[in-house]
């Protein structure tokens, strides 16, 4: 039985966003539609989400003055990334509702407690082991074979904190190169695609969500989106129970974005868990009734749930760097949606901004 949800958050609330970066920002957007101020905090002056925000704390994550005026000038906090201190959220909650709570937090800020939580669920995951000598590295890379990746187990993104062990390769080596006291060896996926389920959670237990997408990276970063992904109903249908399993295990209150490998024998392994809004659906902006952010504010301030289904298919190019230079190209496009980030330097691997091209609905 479903319990009933807490009394939303009326117009005029303040809700606080730890960190400043395109996710806030465009979080920022979505609250600003229901009357809702947004109050940043960052260490960064004239961060994306700043400029489209009713207020910032500009300081440190440790500052524990700044983060208790700051919990005093809002009425919820979330966050827009992971790599957020524990102390600082540990801090605010006991101030303030944290939505989505410090366990999703905490388990999405080390692989090894994200797979070790994984796999206790029932979720099919890559084969990994504990790293955190050279010795442990060698034994893994023995149990595991080669190819492996050997990650850090936290503070990795964008294909960063990651070292690949060929056949061959000497693991001391590698280890020193990653350069970290704990890390995580995974075996290679040998994936036919990338995928990934975005599916919010509200304070009542129910969940929405937005169907699977194809993703595709280069130089490991996310460059596109294609929406809905080329995968049979069957595959999509169980993704997105997947993802579902995975919030109500978290009694997640926000969204969580999932990342999946489907293998060359039609399986899934999920790879990654995020829990807050996600590259990967950026498209829903323009090709959904409620986009990722409308939605993850619904769910954060207690408002019921919106539609997460599509009127249009839809691909999302991310402009990387200098590829934002051609934004008025894009914005002559009569089937293109574009979406800048406020940054004012571009450089290699930044995300600048997005496009989005609309195309009729296949089914």
């Amino acid at each position: 039985m479903s319990k009933a949800a807490p009394s939303p958050l009326p117009p005029g609330s303040t809700i606080g966003i730890l960190g400043g970066g395109q996710l806030g920002r465009m979080t920022a957007l979505a609250a600003a539609n229901f009357g809702y101020r947004v109050h940043i905090f960052c260490p960064e002056a004239g961060a994306p989400a700043s400029l489209v925000s009713a207020a910032t704390t500009v300081a440190a994550y440790d500052d524990a003055a700044a983060l208790e005026a700051f919990a005093r000038a809002i009425d919820v906090v979330t966050f827009e990334f992971e790599n957020v201190p524990a102390e600082t959220v540990e801090r605010l909650a006991a101030h303030v509702p944290v939505r989505p709570s410090w366990r999703a937090l905490h388990l999405a800020q080390d692989r090894l407690r994200e797979k070790t939580f994984l796999s206790e669920l029932g979720i099919a995951v890559a084969p990994f082991r504990r790293i955190d000598s050279p010795a442990t590295l060698a034994r893994a890379v023995t149990e595991l074979g080669t190819p492996a990746v050997l990650k850090t187990s936290r503070f990795g993104y964008d294909g960063k904190g990651q070292i690949k062990i060929e056949a061959g390769a000497d693991p001391a080596e590698a280890w020193r190169a990653l350069g970290v006291e704990l890390g995580i060896l995974e075996a290679y996926v040998d994936f036919a695609r990338e995928i990934s389920v975005i599916v919010a959670r509200g304070m009542a237990d129910e969940t929405a969500s937005y169907v699977p997408v194809e993703n595709r990276h280069v130089r490991h970063i996310l460059d596109t989106t294609v929406a809905p992904a080329p995968i049979a109903k069957p595959l999509a249908h169980r993704a997105q129970a997947m993802a579902g399993r995975i919030a109500d295990a978290l009694e997640l209150i926000g969204l969580v974005a999932v990342e999946m490998f489907e293998t060359r024998a039609g399986e899934l392994l999920v790879n990654e868990i995020a829990p807050r809004p996600h590259n990967s659906g950026h498209w829903t902006i323009d090709a959904c009734h409620v986009s990722q952010f409308e939605q993850f504010v619904r769910a954060v301030a207690g408002l019921p749930l919106g539609s997460p289904e599509r009127h249009s298919d839809a691909v999302m190019k991310n402009l990387i760097g200098d590829d934002v230079e051609e934004w008025l190209k894009y914005v002559a496009e009569p089937a293109a949606r574009l979406h800048l980030y406020g940054k004012t330097e571009a450089r290699p691997g930044r995300k600048m901004g997005h496009v989005t091209r609309l195309k009729p609905r296949s089914n």
